[in-house]
């Protein structure tokens, strides 16, 4: 979450409290940070300040020390044995009055956390040991289990009724991230434990898998069982504005629903030729991922409101049940993430399908206004609502981009391909970059390439890649289908890193 000179003041002036804490560390990181970080994760969450005193006095931390400090202190917090469950926190460097500052921003965590092995909670400005007070111990699991309800576990639900297949689908993912990933070579029970989607019932001490583990991994009848009410209604409404143009009901398991909720809104959505910088990037689908995260990341479950994607002329709503932390229009320049699930949050992450927290809200907003010619609009309340401004088919999209004519591809004998960059590296590159988003057809790829059609070339280049097995296609039995497309195979990603 970025944070103004303005505020990182406001925080000092206020002094420590229940939500901030101030840390010298002149040249190395002090153990009781790792207390602090604990106990604002199983409260309310909290920033950090590193470098400076407990009276507010700006010291600042020795400028050869800020990176390794920033390195122990993330390796620290991954670390199963500093901190249990391991989280992911990041640490914003800051510069004040000459002087550098490490901010830390701890979201409130969904689990119970403890630090060398010891439960921290926060208490006014200090960071209480309540691990020897089981009724304060116990108040915590139940204050987290009321809270986040994807924490409720169901022990007549075993990782035998989750569907193996799905599972093995997410570890492909995080294997093609980073080879290293613990999660590739655990088996399911592992994996569901260590994304803490398999949990003990702390009254009844009786283990199974958690809502959390139901919506992403279940079978669609046993979803339903448990939350009856889960559903995601996509509309389309631009003709017949009383009902509807185009409809799917997408009630499967998480995974799945936001691959339909990205695929309906490519299906109806422009995306017009964008360059930023040198690359062409997808506007529409920059902003509609992180809509898509959203939708399922932060609903509430609990409820029986369902979620709602709804394309009208000129604008996209959406809504989605909400356990609010405030009420209104949200100012992106103050506004503090919560993460509503964070367990669910963090998987998603894991897989690459949403951003750090705070960080997916910054970019739509920046692209927002670019796509649609005015910024997105995020409402707090009962209902979690987004209204984002989207261009129609048929505008020049030169126009609805705010760029010059010459500034967007006007067809091959004008676009990349024939300019100093028309090379078979430059449009392999291109197309594995177009790739690493989602699958792609000729048309889509083509679009890419800022030509108006399929050319030879493209046709050639595609042939290339499928017989090395960088790419395949979505319908190997039927190549000539009109619904082909094509996706990036793993080795196709090994060679793009390495070139």
């Amino acid at each position: 979450m970025d944070v103004s000179i303005q505020q990182i003041h406001e925080l000092i002036r206020q002094g420590e409290g229940i939500s901030t804490e101030f840390k010298t560390c002149r040249n190395k990181i002090n153990r009781d940070v790792y207390e602090t970080v604990c106990a604002f994760l199983n409260r309310h969450g909290g920033t950090i300040l590193l470098g400076i005193q407990d009276d507010g006095t700006v010291q600042g931390i020795e400028q050869d020390a800020v990176t390794q400090i920033k390195k122990d202190f993330v390796t620290a917090i991954n670390n199963p044995l500093k901190l249990t469950p391991p989280t992911y926190l990041s640490v914003d460097v800051v510069e004040l009055d000459g002087k550098s500052l490490l901010r830390i921003y701890v979201p409130e965590s969904s689990q119970v956390h403890r630090c060398n092995g010891r439960i921290y909670d926060r208490n006014e400005d200090g960071d209480l040991d309540i691990t020897d007070h089981t009724t304060l111990v116990a108040h915590l699991y139940q204050r987290k289990q009321a809270t986040f309800s994807e924490n409720k576990v169901y022990p007549w639900i075993q990782v035998e009724d989750l569907r193996p297949e799905l599972i093995e689908k997410c570890r492909r993912y995080v294997r093609i991230n980073r080879d290293n990933h613990p999660w590739a070579d655990m088996d399911d029970l592992q994996l569901l434990k260590s994304a803490q989607l398999y949990q003990e019932n702390p009254v009844t001490r009786e283990n199974g898998v958690t809502l959390a583990g139901v919506m992403l991994f279940a079978p669609d009848l046993l979803i339903l069982k448990v939350c009856p009410a889960h559903r995601t209604d996509l509309i389309l409404r631009k003709v017949n504005v009383d009902r509807y143009d185009d409809r799917d009901l997408v009630r499967t398991n998480l995974i799945e629903s936001y691959d339909r909720i990205l695929a309906f809104v490519q299906k109806h959505l422009p995306d017009p030729f964008y360059l930023e910088g040198i690359e062409r990037r997808s506007l529409r689908d920059a902003i509609f991922r992180e809509v898509a995260s959203n939708i399922l990341i932060h609903r509430e479950y609990s409820s029986g409101v369902p979620a709602r994607l709804i394309i009208e002329y000129g604008q996209v709503t959406t809504w989605n049940a909400n356990r609010p932390h405030g009420f209104g229009v949200l100012n992106p320049d103050n506004f503090a993430p919560y993460p509503k699930n964070p367990v669910i949050g963090a998987f998603f992450r894991e897989i690459d399908r949403a951003d750090e927290l705070g960080s997916g809200m910054r970019k739509m907003m920046m692209y927002g206004k670019k796509y649609g010619g005015a910024d997105p609009q995020l409402i707090e309340g009962d209902l979690f609502r987004m209204i984002i401004s989207v261009p129609e088919f048929g505008e020049n999209p030169s126009n609805t981009l705010g760029r010059e004519p010459a500034a967007v591809s006007s067809g091959p004998e004008s676009g990349p391909e024939s300019g100093p960059e028309s090379g078979p590296e430059s449009i392999f590159k291109r197309i594995i970059k177009e790739l690493l988003i989602g699958a792609r057809s000729k048309s889509e790829l083509a679009a890419a390439l800022g030509q108006r059609s399929v050319s030879g070339k493209l046709n050639e280049r595609i042939r290339e890649m499928l017989a090395d097995g960088l790419i395949a296609q979505t319908i190997p039995d039927k190549p000539t289908s009109r619904l082909q497309k094509y996706c990036l195979t793993e080795k196709g990603r090994k060679c793009l890193e390495k070139r």
